[in-house]
């Protein structure tokens, strides 16, 4: 008989992709700068550490928000009993502020249309149950993150469709990349529900552009589905570029308060943009009101702490840190940004240019033996195990073009990642000392073989002009 699940049992997790391999190869040997120094350097983890002193200053400068007090009176009582799962209503205001701000305030988000969840993975599974019935797909653009594998198939049972794109543009989506996804689908006899973009790009760092943005909401006009944009690193947009959302072009278009508006929905999260992944804040936002319904409910098995929602939505209405802290964050990832593109420059690797996120999308495929994704794996495992870096591989992004990697930057020291630049650099330069080694060799080979072989064409033409001559 059997007593587990086949949920259980499969594999269907994504658990034993190159991803997450690499963040266990990382655990058994972490680099530590004196406990470990010849450690593995974990640049597979996209984590904001940058602006920690930022909100640890704000904390000492009010301590009734972390000690759970109110006007000085303890509410610890009031925050541990029962809440339910609508959330705290003046966080819930605070976090559609916040949203707007980093929008430059063009766009307005209705608190009452924001749905918490334990994180945006929780907030992305949640929208699956609520737009998909197990077996229907909904198309992502490539790469895409190596967890949606897991955070919209395993439980829903939903699918994914891949919009392939191509370094020719930038990895830039088109029509006939969207049409020829869609047509897959049909091919496969799978319904599609929705389109699910990340916006900014995660692993690509880039920001999806208005012309990508209009496409996308007309093509979902006219095939009457559903435009999911994860924009949990909205926050994180650098240089003078100004994030663009789809709220944004919905406005645009002049499509708000449409039906069109009902099938577009937006997922945020506080883990990038503030840097606290561990506080498990995500959110939905919805003009759905049957969606903003139906989540709420859900929300049951993935709630936020009322006593992480009381002391953010103190931070967060503090307007003069969050403007504080949004300029400073940009600055600071954009210098850390520069100092990551400059090692891999003096290494002679290249990027593609980005504008946002917490990482750079790598491109090595001059490294690659073969170009092959087996040829991919085997250059990964040597950057894992003998360069001592974990970075994440293209394949495990679904990118269609072996040889390109996501490399992260904001979760470690400048130290850190001068050294980890210096241990790419030295691969390089050996790599690439080998194989002038190996070419030169060859090259020798061949023009003894081509020296020889004259020779003899010589000898042998030599003694058959002999006999004419006598």
């Amino acid at each position: 008989m059997k007593q587990l699940s086949t949920k259980v049992t499969s594999n269907a997790h994504g658990q034993d992709s190159s991803y997450f391999l690499g963040w266990e190869e990382y655990e058994k040997n972490p680099y530590d700068e004196i406990k470990n120094p010849n450690g593995i350097i974990q640049m597979g983890l996209a984590e904001n550490q940058l602006c920690f002193d930022l909100i640890e200053t704000w904390l000492a400068k009010n301590p009734d928000a972390a000690g759970l007090k109110k006007d000085g009176q303890s509410i610890f009582k009031e925050l541990a009993l029962f809440q339910d799962y609508h959330g705290l209503p003046e966080f819930k205001k605070a976090l559609a502020e916040f949203m707007e701000e980093i929008r430059g305030s063009r766009v307005t988000f209705d608190p009452h249309k924001i749905v918490l969840a334990a994180g945006s993975t929780s907030a992305n599974e949640t929208l699956m149950f609520c737009l998909a019935e197990p077996g229907d797909a909904f198309l992502l653009p490539t790469p895409y993150y190596p967890g949606f594998d897991r955070d919209l198939k395993w439980r829903t049972g939903a699918e994914i469709v891949p919009i392939h794109c191509s370094s020719s543009n930038g990895f830039q989506i088109t029509e006939s990349a969207l049409q020829q996804a869609y047509q897959q689908a049909q091919k496969l006899d799978l319904k599609v529900k929705g389109i699910l973009v990340t916006n900014p790009s995660n692993p690509l760092g880039t920001m999806l552009t208005r012309r990508e943005l209009n496409l996308l909401v007309d093509f979902i006009t006219s095939k009457n589905i559903h435009l999911i944009s994860d924009e949990i690193y909205s926050g994180t947009v650098f240089g003078f570029e100004q994030f663009v959302s789809v709220m944004d072009v919905l406005k645009d278009k002049k499509l708000e308060d449409t039906e069109v508006s009902k099938r577009v929905h937006v997922v945020y999260s506080l883990s990038k943009d503030l840097g606290l992944p561990g506080f498990r804040v995500g959110a939905i936002y919805s003009n759905d009101e049957m969606v903003v319904s139906a989540a709420t409910k859900m929300s049951s098995f993935g709630l936020v702490s009322s006593q992480t929602q009381y002391l953010l939505s103190a931070l967060l209405s503090d307007k003069k840190f969050t403007g504080t802290y949004l300029n400073e964050n940009k600055k600071r990832l954009k210098i850390r940004q520069k100092q990551l593109v400059s090692g891999l420059e003096a290494a002679g690797v290249t990027s593609l240019k980005s504008n946002a996120g917490l990482f750079c999308w790598v491109d090595l495929r001059h490294l690659l033996d073969t170009n092959t994704f087996e040829a991919e794996l085997e250059l990964w495992k040597k950057i894992v195990y003998e360069v001592k870096l974990n970075i994440s591989p293209g394949s495990s992004c679904h990118c269609t073009e072996p040889g390109w990697f996501r490399v992260c930057f904001a979760n470690m020291s400048e130290e850190t990642l001068d050294l980890a630049m210096k241990r790419l650099k030295e691969y390089v330069e050996s790599t690439d000392s080998r194989r002038l080694i190996s070419k030169s060799s060859h090259e020798r080979i061949k023009s003894l073989r081509k020296r020889t072989v004259s020779n003899w064409v010589f000898r042998v033409s030599w003694t058959d002009r002999v006999p004419d001559e006598r």
